[in-house]
């Protein structure tokens, strides 16, 4: 009995032992000793009661060592051109520096050897955790290959099938869905979905929203009205051009993001036609210059802010966890908003 008693003194106290004493989970002990904001100061406390009663001393090399990591979390961007993705990251690195956690930004612009590159870049630096838009074309094995190697992965946006990370994501298919009913409620027939790349989740999402609508109503969609092939402003405006050289029956167009719109608006000015009179425009991401447009565009509402806190929450969860906190293609939807402005008149109007 005297032996067990040595062996219960010589060992040491863990965070585990102060989570318990604390009454707190092991993550929230973690955030204390780590100094993160975000902290209730009444935790704090408890937290730090619970160590010196119980002895626990934080060693930092030795908690380096076993993590082998940093508080570094790289957020990969797949093209830091497009303001809602800035908007996204600029709530990414105010949540991040309240869990204590360093942001390094990449910007990809939609390569995947790019983001490949870089990511290989970034693991000598003993990155801890990764956000991620992935590049289109991105595949699961390579999304596997990086959490194999116990780095905490949030993919952003878009999902990648069958590759076992976490995913935060606007309702994509209810965003263009309510767009689209929304048309076809204002007496639209001759609608098109224009802009984004099927490669990528979100566009086949909000394409399928699209589909939904129109089947509901039984609105045939004819070969044509559905153009992918870019998620920038000049593809929305050589959409446009492309579109209505064929068939000028089109009476409104719902947009992949705002910046297609965007390129909409002046393809239709090219064409000495108003956006908002002569044919109805929705957007999708309710960018800040969207309400100031004339007319103000008609668009999809998805919070910046909800979707960063998200990301960061599963972020934090996978990092206490070492990354097994999380079912494969777990998702989290980030609900939208319909925001009808002066871009979307009844087709009676038109």
């Amino acid at each position: 009995m005297l032996v067990k008693k040595e062996n219960a003194r010589s060992k040491k106290p863990t965070v585990i032992d102060v989570a318990k004493r604390a009454g707190v989970s092991k993550s929230s002990v973690s955030l204390v000793i780590r100094n993160a904001k975000g902290v209730a100061e009444a935790t704090r406390v408890r937290v730090r009661e619970a160590m010196d009663e119980i002895g626990y001393v934080y060693n930092r090399e030795a908690a380096g060592l076993r993590s082998k990591t940093s508080t570094l979390v790289a957020i990969i961007a797949n093209d830091l051109a497009n303001p809602y993705l800035a908007q996204v990251i600029i709530a990414l690195e105010a949540r991040l520096d309240e869990l204590g956690l360093t942001p390094i930004i990449v910007n990809i612009n939609e390569s995947l050897s790019r983001q490949q590159s870089i990511v290989a870049s970034l693991k000598e630096y003993n990155v801890c955790g990764y956000l991620i838009v992935p590049a289109p074309e991105t595949s699961a094995e390579w999304i596997q290959s990086l959490a194999s190697n116990g780095s905490a992965i949030v993919t952003m946006m878009r999902q990648i099938d069958g590759g076992g990370a976490p995913t935060v994501m606007p309702d994509n298919r209810q965003g263009c869905y309510m767009a689209t009913k929304h048309l076809l409620a204002l007496g639209h027939r001759r609608i098109a979905f224009v802009g984004g790349v099927e490669s990528i989740s979100d566009y086949r999402e909000r394409r399928q929203g699209f589909i939904d609508a129109m089947a509901e109503e039984n609105v045939p969609i004819q070969d044509g009205d559905i153009l992918p092939g870019s998620t920038k402003r000049l593809g929305g405006k050589e959409f446009t051009h492309q579109l209505l050289d064929k068939d000028d029956s089109i009476t409104a167009m719902v947009c992949f993001t705002d910046v297609v719109a965007y390129g909409v608006y002046g393809a239709l000015r090219e064409r000495n036609l108003l956006p908002g009179q002569d044919i109805a425009v929705v957007g999708f991401d309710d960018l800040d210059d969207s309400r100031l447009l004339a007319p103000s565009l008609t668009t999809v509402r998805v919070s910046a802010e909800s979707l960063a806190h998200e990301a960061c929450r599963l972020l934090g969860i996978s990092l206490e966890s070492d990354g097994e906190a999380f079912q494969s293609n777990h998702k989290v939807l980030i609900g939208v908003e319909l925001v009808v402005r002066d871009s979307t008149p009844a087709l009676n109007d038109i």
